[in-house]
């Protein structure tokens, strides 16, 4: 998921550069929910693994 975060990323800095103003916000929205999700998904994972040990 995090790969995937980054691509949207990419896709959106180099929209932003050759100015396509749409295509950058929305890849840049999915980039930032993305990952956000993957970061709250590692936080619970690293707590679940950590109270099993």
């Amino acid at each position: 998921m995090l790969r995937w975060a980054i691509v949207f990323l990419i896709i959106a800095i180099i929209a932003g550069v050759f100015g396509f103003n749409g295509i950058q916000s929305g890849a840049a929205g999915i980039a930032k929910t993305l990952f956000f999700i993957f970061l709250i998904l590692f936080v619970v994972s690293f707590l679940i693994g950590r109270s099993r040990n």
